[in-house]
């Protein structure tokens, strides 16, 4: 049981944002070979996974194991996302966050034409993009101040994206390309970012002012899935 109270304990630390493995130590008062074997047992589990900085975060199967919204938003995506990309022409998708990086876990994309293409399970950056925005944004202050360090964006943008409930991104992750997101809440607050990509020349230079009201309804939409 000792074990089990453990890993349970860990699980719940590299949840909330990544440790290493001398800040697993510390915060849990284990000796070092003892985290690291737990930690080891939870890797080969898919529970726990490595970044490249050796930071252990949350693994892939903690994902399967997600309160029943994370189900009702994969279905609601469903209904939801192809109406978006039939109202604007572009591919949108649905973020979520994943230790220090953010998760695809939905997409939709026109039948033609030029288009952003991001799996389904494809992990990006927190660092730079409309969607990392609006997820750092509404994370707590110590986790933003980690993110920020190495951003490609301020303190002040996150008030702003705050204020406007909306984020926008022309050339940050990638030069050719511009999106715009928006926050998908649920009863427990923030829980997504749905977002709006495609080819920069094709966005515009305000994405925001393209795509605001289609983008900021099919939100609504899916937050009423999540009721």
């Amino acid at each position: 049981m000792q074990v089990l109270d453990r890993a349970l304990l860990i699980l719940g630390i590299v949840a909330r944002r990544p440790h290493s493995l001398s800040e697993l130590c510390e915060t849990t008062g284990l000796p070092r070979a003892t985290a690291h074997r737990i930690a080891v047992a939870l890797e080969k589990h898919r529970m726990v996974t490595r970044l490249e900085d050796g930071q252990w975060t949350a693994g892939p199967a903690l994902a399967e194991l997600a309160p029943k919204s994370s189900t009702r938003l994969d279905e609601a995506a469903e209904h939801v996302l192809p109406d978006l990309v039939e109202r604007t022409g572009e591919a949108v998708q649905i973020y979520k966050l994943s230790g220090r990086e953010r998760v695809c876990i939905a997409t939709a994309e026109p039948r033609q034409g030029l288009r952003d293409t991001v799996p389904v399970g494809n992990r990006l950056t927190l660092t730079a993009g409309s969607a990392a925005k609006v997820l750092v944004a509404y994370s707590p202050k110590v986790f933003q101040d980690d993110i920020l360090a190495n951003a490609n964006y301020t303190a002040e943008d996150l008030e702003l994206v705050r204020a406007g409930q909306i984020a926008e991104s022309v050339g940050e992750r990638d030069a050719a390309l511009a999106s715009v997101s928006v926050p998908v809440r649920d009863a427990s607050g923030v829980i997504a970012a749905l977002s709006i990509s495609g080819p920069a020349e094709r966005m515009g230079p305000s994405p925001a002012a393209r795509h605001r009201e289609a983008l900021q309804h099919s939100a609504a939409e899916l937050e009423r899935y999540l009721r």
